[in-house]
């Protein structure tokens, strides 16, 4: 039970069957369509393909250093080859199809039902046939594709490859990939794309519904493409005359229905005009009545949840709302239950999307919710469940803004409590035997006990007397449903009421909990893990003044969690929780702090036990043990704890060496490896960082460091993307601990690092190889200096990469500033390359759609990393060539003023900002005076930041007004 308590609440997604449909399928990847039929996946063979023919695409020749290294030469040559033979290969195609250019469709079939043969030179060569089609002749090769799918007579499984094949030449996750995709399909006549078009839209109508249903797919896809640029003008006419046409099959009405649901998921709600939204919802509405056929309904159901977006206008106008609440309400009674649940789905998207016109429909919503969460069928239920937590997730937002008047709250949650609360207990009550066996089951007590504890957050203290009899009354019954749904209870409803209400209950009930963990059934024991877990989270704060442990209780509290690890490995990952917690309390209470430290030595080897026990393949308990490690290693006295830290040490490399002496003969046994050693690296890091924060301690380090890097260097020749990831932020601990001395292990490490910035595919990696290069920065200063070219070519070559993920983008400007602050005046030759980069990242961040809460918050880490760049470069060069920067004063304090008036900016931000401006000032001098006299916004701007709460940022404020004082006072 407890397992879905420690998860994120489940968001429901739209998860329609798409029986034909692969998203990750190329054309190139036809050998492995029986693969992806059945599984979804991509095989090694398929990731390697498509890799090959990415590096190919996007291989940068115009580098802006002239660093580029031989490697990168060889592969361009191997390129070359690779090329010149498949141009060969396309005069052989070119007979293949010579007909093409009389008749631009042409037979696949034969080509379709070979590239999925189970002979593999059958398939290949089918494979290189089609692959050949497709670079020869585009348009026929779509319209070929187009014609096969929309064809009744031809067979069942090249008319599915043919949809499959023709999607994915259309889109791709990749957005780099999507948006070539997206140009190849616009450079085809207009013709050709009317052709495929035409094609699509009678296949709607195929007797065959799966190809309707892919057809629907596809229409989608293109419209995605096309709507935006006004190109497809009349396809929403074009369905809806589907829907309107007498005697018009089932099948039919089905497909368009599906297709009209795709379409309003792919595109922007701006993209329809309000009559053309007024359309598509009259024919939902009208595919959702009860005359209609079960499969209709459920599209048209499936449709509406899709076009909810769209219809603003529609729920601001009474009438129409009614009809639309009407038809949902009617829908959700529905004798079928995928229908009934389809209409919950859509009241859930209501819920988030129109809470401000609920009023007047609460109560037969509570009735319909009420009878699907006591007598329906399970995905129903769940549904029934998330509407309310829906509710509850709109008031928890609303009342982080109640200081503005204009939110409106209606408290639905604070009315409907008597009701909605005993409903939700009962659900409690309905666990699975065997839930928690799977770490991935989600059943009715999980979403009640979820959706109670979201309650608890929206209400506070109102919730505590409405559940606490229901405890009391069954925390000690026979069964164990009873007792585990009483305790689920009790820690459901922790994080919401005040301290002041909860600690005397939680004080009371302490002591029967830690005689619960004693409990005979292993559900109960794991929930009660689980609720001392939130205890010791939520009501132990010693830096704030309160806790439930004290001395008193301290030690029974220890008795029984170290007794209790050794229970099932379920129930002993749930104590790793707690004892997690436990420690956390204590981090930032330094006089407290001292308090864990008797008991040290026993979590420890409690912890290491856990993590090596042999019974727990199949759970979290080896990652929750070495994480609460951490966890407890980072929270101790290093004053009183040194001795017992530099002991673990040893026995953490000793493990970390063992692994890497293990057999590996499968795939899996790999995984395993690096796994282990992933969760090894992470203790290291935090013993590296303990130790390494005092000057004390910073010795044992120093001492151990060339037997940990040689462990390190070892991890890394393993080659798992994942070990590299946590190696590399222990080496980062390493390098800030060792300073200067790590620069004799730059030479052997540097290849590692390099490895890691190139790593575009798995882009945590590249992240934290970044940071990573800025760490070594801080340690070596000067003595980086000699494998700058290199990581500044990286760095720049990443920064131009249309396939790195964003997120990277901010940390390497921020590495710019690390490097020059490093470096100094050496910094010169790259400032040519870099300030283009950081102006260029500047005006994106002036063109961010400001209603886009993503990109709005990802334009301010693009802000703060430029302002950090700019802060790292002016310190560098401000003891001799300070100068170089005077050229680029005006485009940054342009940039200051933009972010001084943006409504959207982020404190972090803003300190970053005001520190550049000091820096600006402290190193050009008087050199900048004009540019400040013209810059009116600064006084302003740094009165405004005087007057914050932020003592950092007032500090900040106070130093940059001195710095710009200095300006004009030495200019007289």
């Amino acid at each position: 039970m407890a397992m879905g308590r420690v998860w994120d609440r489940k968001k429901k997604e739209r998860n329609i069957a798409r029986s034909w449909h692969v998203r990750t399928f190329e054309i190139y990847h036809l050998n492995d369509a029986r693969v992806l039929e059945k599984t979804g996946r991509r095989s090694r063979a398929v990731g390697s393909a498509a890799r090959f023919y990415n590096i190919f695409f996007y291989f940068p020749f115009n580098l802006p250093l002239p660093a580029i290294h031989s490697k990168y030469i060889h592969t361009y040559a191997s390129l070359q080859f690779h090329l010149s033979i498949a141009l060969s290969n396309l005069i052989s195609a070119h007979q293949i199809f010579s007909k093409t250019k009389e008749k631009m469709a042409v037979e696949i079939t034969e080509f379709l039902l070979s590239a999925q043969s189970p002979d593999a030179k059958v398939r290949t060569e089918a494979e290189n046939r089609l692959r050949q089609f497709q670079e020869q002749n585009f348009p026929g090769f779509l319209l070929s594709l187009s014609h096969e799918l929309s064809t009744d007579v031809k067979p069942l499984e090249s008319r599915r490859l043919a949809g499959i094949v023709l999607k994915n030449s259309l889109d791709a996750k990749d957005a780099a990939t999507r948006e070539h995709l997206v140009q190849r399909w616009m450079s085809n006549d207009v013709s050709i794309r009317s052709q495929v078009k035409g094609l699509l839209l009678f296949t709607l109508g195929s007797s065959v519904s799966e190809a309707g249903h892919t057809a629907a797919q596809v229409i989608a896809k293109i419209a995605s493409i096309e709507i935006p640029k006004k190109e497809w003008p009349d396809l929403i006419g074009s369905l809806l005359g589907n829907m309107t046409q007498q005697d018009t099959p089932a099948s039919l009405k089905q497909a368009t229905l599906e297709a009209l649901g795709y379409v309003c998921e792919e595109i922007s709600h701006n993209d329809l005009v309000q009559d053309e939204v007024n359309s598509v919802l009259t024919a939902v509405v009208q595919g959702m009545n009860v005359s209609e056929q079960s499969s209709v309904r459920l599209a048209a159901t499936t449709a509406l949840y899709n076009a909810l977006d769209f219809a603003q206008s529609n729920f601001e106008n009474e009438m129409e709302r009614n009809f639309i609440m009407k038809v949902v309400c009617e829908t959700a009674t529905a004798k079928e239950a995928d229908i009934r649940q389809a209409a919950f789905e859509c009241l859930v998207s209501i819920a988030s999307t129109y809470y401000d016109v609920l009023e007047p429909y609460m109560q037969t919503l509570f009735e319909l919710t009420a009878n699907a969460v006591r007598g329906d069928e399970e995905g129903v239920a769940l549904q029934a469940i998330e509407f309310w937590s829906s509710i509850c997730d709109e008031e928890i937002e609303l009342q982080d803004f109640e200081s503005d008047d204009s939110s409106p709250h209606s408290n639905f949650i604070k009315k409907a409590l008597p009701l909605l609360v005993p409903m939700l207990l009962e659900t409690l009550l309905k666990q699975d035997e065997d839930q928690d066996q799977e770490d991935d089951i989600w059943n009715l007590a999980m979403a009640g006990g979820t959706c109670l504890g979201l309650v608890a957050k929206t209400v506070g203290d109102d919730i505590v007397p409405l559940v606490m009899p229901f405890v009391q009354d069954n925390i000690s019954k026979p069964d164990w449903r009873p007792r585990e749904a009483a305790t689920y209870a009790f820690g459901s409803i922790l994080d919401g009421p005040s301290v002041d209400k909860l600690s005397p209950m939680v004080i009371s009930a302490l002591d029967f909990l830690l005689n619960a963990m004693r409990d005979q059934n292993s559900h109960v024991k794991e929930t009660t893990a689980w609720t001392l877990s939130r205890i010791f989270e939520l009501l132990h704060s010693p830096d704030a003044g309160f806790s439930v442990i004290s001395p008193a209780n301290l030690q029974r509290i220890m008795v029984v969690l170290l007794e209790s690890i050794k229970d099932s490995p379920h129930v002993a990952e749930k104590v790793c929780g707690a004892i997690y917690y436990l420690a956390q309390g204590y981090e930032s209470f330094e006089a407290g702090s001292s308090v864990l430290t008797p008991y040290l030595p026993d979590i420890i080897t409690s912890l290491l036990a856990a993590a090596e026990r042999t019974d727990a393949h199949d759970t979290k308990l080896r990652s929750a043990a070495y994480e609460t490690l951490n966890e407890v290693v980072r929270s101790s006295n290093l004053v009183e704890s040194s001795q017992i830290i530099t002991q673990l040490l040893p026995v953490i490399m000793t493990k970390l060496g063992q692994t890497i002496e293990l057999q590996i003969v499968s795939s899996d046994d790999r995984e395993k490896q690096g796994d282990l050693q992933a969760l090894l690296c992470g203790v290291m890091q935090v013993i590296i960082q303990k130790l390494s924060s005092s000057d004390g301690t910073k010795v044992i380090i120093f001492q151990a460091a060339d037997q940990i890097m040689m462990l390190f260097l070892k991890v890394f020749a393993c080659r798992s993307s994942t070990v590299h990831e946590e190696a590399m932020l222990a080496i980062g601990a390493l390098a800030y601990a060792t300073g200067p001395e790590f620069a004799k292990y730059m030479t052997e490490f540097y290849k590692y690092l390099e490895m890691g910035l190139q790593n575009f595919e798995e882009y945590q990696v590249c992240s934290i190889s970044v940071g990573v290069v800025g760490d070594i920065c801080r340690a070596l200063e000067d003595k980086i200096l000699p494998y700058c070219d290199n990581i500044m070519t990286l760095l720049l070559k990443d920064l131009s990469s249309g396939d790195l993920h964003r997120s990277v983008k901010p940390p390497i400007f921020s590495c710019f500033g690390d490097v020059a602050l490093a470096i100094g005046e050496h910094f010169e030759k790259y400032v040519s390359y870099a300030m283009p980069m950081m102006q260029g990242a500047a005006e994106v961040c002036a063109q961010i759609d400001i209603n886009d809460e993503e990109m709005v918050e990802y334009s301010n880490q693009l802000k703060k990393s430029i302002f950090e760049a700019y802060s790292g470069i002016l310190q560098g060069f401000k003891s001799s060539k300070a100068d170089i920067m005077l050229p680029h004063a005006p485009h940054l304090l342009k940039f200051i003023e933009v972010v001084a008036k943006d409504s959207c900016r982020d404190e972090s931000v803003v300190r970053a900002a005001v520190a550049v401006l000091g820096d600006l000032a402290d190193a050009l001098g008087a050199k900048v005076k004009m540019h400040f006299k013209d810059m009116a916004f600064c006084g302003e701007f740094l009165g405004e930041c005087l007057q914050s709460e932020d003592e950092q940022l007032k500090e900040t404020a106070t130093w940059t007004q001195g710095m710009i004082g200095r300006v004009f006072s030495v200019c007289g």
